[in-house]
């Protein structure tokens, strides 16, 4: 059995146990690495050294947790869920209820899709906008799981379609891997063959809206873990939305999540809207809810490298090579489902790119496979898995957001509905491109 193999599953069995992720992804680095044939003293320093690769990533969550607070001192969560309520309908008025929903659902999957091009800043906003929002989703029985789904769908498909911000990232990452593969490869055609794989993603949107989680569910109605008691004044609200523009232009502007978050920090303590001697308070609670995403990226950088010193993964890809032989169905699916596990074991479909291109680009010119089919079947097989993944930001963002007040679990109420709503479909949508592209 291939190590990979071996290690994804140990990960993915112990986390649908409720075993803490991080427990998992160790313990699944261990056994990657042993049956890997690195022995338990070169496992445990390459997982180690693999955690610095996350340093920066984990203190941008932490800080972007702390400014979430800062923000909510002023007062803005407060306004916000008050307007809301204001137009939320009471028990009876199930038109107006329905239409609220559907305004939640809509602004947060608006959100969601600006947050990886128009506005990108991926997940930061996750930890501002939803937990100050769970009054009123719990006020309307809202299931969040669906609210996990259109997240997960804002985070993922506009990579995947749009040339623009992390789209623009992914498909050019996607064209430079496959021309040194040996398929000369515009970025401006991979949209074009992304389309059926991105329509797989939609298909699994409408089936979660409208079919899966449609129906009420009851939370209880605790305060959130950000949304705080007090009043709020004209000059807080004006400071906090201050403070968001100046963090997200300093994020874009540097390139740095860190520095947009501190500035923004900044200009909360400046306004006065947090008294000196609550900041330190005020900023490790904000640590603490972003803590657990922090401490699963720490964890998955070490699991992937693990992993890749193996020298398992090339040998999984090269073996599938192996079995398809001449078959062209065969062969796209097969690919389909290594790119899943794959990205399922690292967390990143960014990282998955350069891994699979160099079998599958030559593997899919020797089948037969166009070059729009091959940039389909490449493409489809880098981004399926990101959805799903227990150590992926496209899940682990909402599930900060929604955990806000310890109602929503991260395997079974994010990772499970995300990888059956869309890694399935875009399996079945992407073995269709690679067949009529």
């Amino acid at each position: 059995m291939n190590s990979v193999i071996i290690a994804v599953f140990v990960m993915l069995i112990l986390s649908l146990m409720r075993i803490n992720v991080v427990l998992s992804l160790v313990i699944g680095a261990l056994v990657g690495g042993l049956t890997g044939g690195l022995g338990i003293e070169r496992t445990i320093e390459v997982f180690t050294n693999g955690l610095g690769g996350s340093a920066e990533v984990a203190l941008s969550y932490a800080l972007l947790g702390g400014f979430a607070i800062a923000i909510s001192s002023t007062g803005l969560p407060n306004l916000l869920v008050e307007l809301i309520i204001s137009k939320v309908g009471k028990e009876g008025d199930s038109r107006k209820q329905v239409l609220s929903k559907t305004l939640i659902v809509l602004a947060i999957l608006i959100m969601a899709c600006f947050s990886q091009n128009i506005i990108p800043i991926h997940i930061a906003f996750i930890p501002i906008l939803i937990p100050p929002l769970l009054k009123v989703m719990n006020e309307l029985m809202i299931d969040r799981r669906l609210i996990a789904a259109v997240l997960t769908f804002g985070l993922v498909t506009p990579y995947m379609l749009i040339p623009a911000g992390f789209g623009k990232i992914f498909q050019q990452l996607l064209a430079d891997n496959m021309t040194r593969s040996g398929l000369a490869v515009s970025a401006a055609d991979i949209p074009a063959a992304m389309i059926l794989p991105s329509v797989g993603m939609l298909v699994g949107l409408i089936i979660a809206i409208f079919i899966s989680y449609r129906k009420p569910r009851k939370y209880e109605q605790t305060e959130s873990a950000i949304v705080q008691k007090g009043e709020y004044s004209k000059v807080g609200i004006i400071f906090s939305f201050i403070a968001i523009i100046v963090a997200l232009f300093v994020q874009i502007r540097l390139d740095s999540m860190i520095m947009g978050a501190v500035a923004g920090i900044i200009v909360v303590y400046v306004s006065g809207s947090v008294k000196l001697k609550e900041a330190d308070q005020l900023l490790t609670d904000g640590m603490k809810m972003m803590a657990f995403i922090g401490f699963v990226m720490l964890a998955a950088f070490g699991f992937g490298d693990v992993l890749k010193e193996t020298g398992d993964v090339s040998l999984l890809v090269e073996d599938v090579a192996g079995v398809i032989g001449k078959n062209q169905s065969l062969g796209a699916l097969l690919m389909l489902l290594v790119g899943l596990l794959v990205t399922m074991g690292i967390g990143s479909s960014f990282s998955t790119i350069p891994i699979i291109t160099t079998i599958f680009v030559p593997l899919c010119m020797e089948l037969g496979f166009s070059p729009i089919a091959t940039i389909a079947l490449v493409g489809a097989s880098a981004a399926i898995g990101d959805a799903g993944s227990p150590a992926s930001d496209s899940t682990l963002g909402p599930t900060a957001g929604l955990n806000a007040d310890g109602q929503h679990n991260h395997i079974w109420d994010t990772c499970v509905p995300t990888f059956l709503h869309y890694n399935i479909p875009v399996i079945f949508f992407g073995w269709i491109a690679s067949m009529i592209l």
